[in-house]
Order: C-alpha cells, then sequence, then structure tokens
C-alpha cells in the first residue's frame, strides 16, 4: 500500500485548531456542494466554507506546516498544496468509496492529504479507508497526524457512530506525477540519507546523490 503516515502538528496544534474551527458553526456547510455528481451521492459531511477568515487562516498553517516537513518534500516532491478544507463528520455522517477528480482549476491532484484534528477518543467510527488491489488499510489517527496518499486511490470515510470527527483534506501536485516514480525516488533519496548519517560523505554517495538529481530532472514534468 502506497501512503506516508507522519506527525504533523503536535496534539496542543491540533487539538488548538480544532477548537478555533468548531466554534464557527454558521460557517459549516453542507459537503455535498464541492463534490461531483457522483461523490454527492455518497458523500455525508459538514464542511467549513472558504469565505470563514477562520478556515483561510487555518489552511495557511497547514500548508506552511506541510512545505516544511522534510520526509514530506520527500515523498510528495512538491511543487503545490490546494483545495485545503476542513471537514465535519457527526453521527450518521460518512462519506462512501470513490476517487478524487484529477484536476481543479487550483491544480492537478497526485497525492490527497487527511490531517487529523479529532482524538479518536471521541469519536466511533469514521475510519479513513484506502482501497488496494485486494484488500484497503483503516487509518484513525492521532491528532497533528496526517496521511498522504494517491489521489487514484479508491478511498471512504466509514459512517461515525457517535461523537464528531475534524480532519483537514486536500491535495498536493507534485513535481513528479507518476506514483511509481516517486515511490522510486522516495526510497533512493531515503537510503542515501541513511548512509550518509551512518558513514558520513563518500565519493560514492556523492554519485547516488547525482544520479538521484538526475532522475529528478528526467521524470519531473
Amino acid at each position: 500500500m502506497d501512503f506516508l503516515i507522519t506527525s504533523l502538528l503536535n496534539v496542543d496544534e491540533a487539538c488548538s485548531l480544532r477548537l478555533s474551527l468548531e466554534s464557527e458553526e454558521q460557517f459549516w456547510l453542507d459537503g455535498r456542494l464541492t463534490a461531483g455528481r457522483h461523490a454527492a451521492e455518497v458523500k455525508r459531511n459538514r464542511q467549513l466554507s472558504p469565505d470563514c477568515p477562520a478556515a483561510t487562516k487555518a489552511a495557511q498553517f497547514v500548508k506552511d506546516a506541510l512545505c516544511a516537513n522534510q520526509l514530506i518534500k520527500t515523498y510528495g516532491l512538491i511543487k503545490k498544496v490546494h483545495g485545503v478544507m476542513f471537514s465535519r463528520c457527526d453521527p450518521g455522517d460518512g462519506y462512501g468509496l470513490h476517487v478524487d477528480n484529477p484536476f481543479t482549476k487550483q491544480g492537478r491532484r497526485d497525492l490527497s492529504f487527511t490531517l487529523f484534528l479529532s482524538d479518536p477518543s471521541q469519536y466511533q467510527g469514521g475510519a479513513l479507508r484506502i482501497q488496494g488491489l485486494q484488500d484497503s488499510s483503516e487509518h484513525r489517527l492521532l491528532p497533528g497526524q496526517v496521511i498522504l496518499y494517491p489521489s487514484s486511490s479508491l478511498h471512504a470515510v466509514d459512517s461515525v457512530n457517535w461523537g464528531r470527527r475534524i480532519v483537514c483534506v486536500g491535495w498536493i501536485e507534485s513535481h513528479v506525477k507518476s506514483s511509481e516514480d516517486r515511490a522510486l525516488l522516495f526510497n533512493l533519496e531515503c537510503g542515501a540519507r541513511g548512509l550518509l548519517a551512518r558513514h558520513g560523505r563518500s565519493d560514492e554517495l556523492d554519485l547516488i546523490y547525482q544520479s538521484y538529481s538526475n532522475a529528478v530532472r528526467r521524470l519531473a514534468d
């Protein structure tokens, strides 16, 4: 399964962000307003209006955190973070199996991300489910943890049974379109960083970094 899970915010940052957004009750709109025709049939949630000043400020905070995280930059080869929004699921809400549209007016969708803001003890159900070839993985992460996965994946949010699930979702346009190519480059750079940390700089390692840089040049759009 091709996905990355890592900590993006600390728990205090995530909880503070959640509380500031949760209080903007008048700005939480029907999530079907931003869904395509087929997705709208399986989507039941609320999304914070982009006209909400708190949402704009929070979205920029998340964008900056993503672009500053070295592991995420290595994994995603970020060209642009876009479409950042905040989603709320109350009891009975969820989002059936769907695939994200490949393009929006803001950019191409190569990677999707979900940043969890609610503690999993505050709600039941609501797992993010990513469908693989033969099975699926389910994720209910701690506040501040983020999962990134190819936007081409079928995925769903299981119905919330009780409590409230608040997350931040969005998309990344990568310099490298292919998920297979990004995985190759990610493994190559992580391996090189591990060798550097263990053995220090060497002429051989310089050749690996040269190959990595030139592979990025060749595979990038």
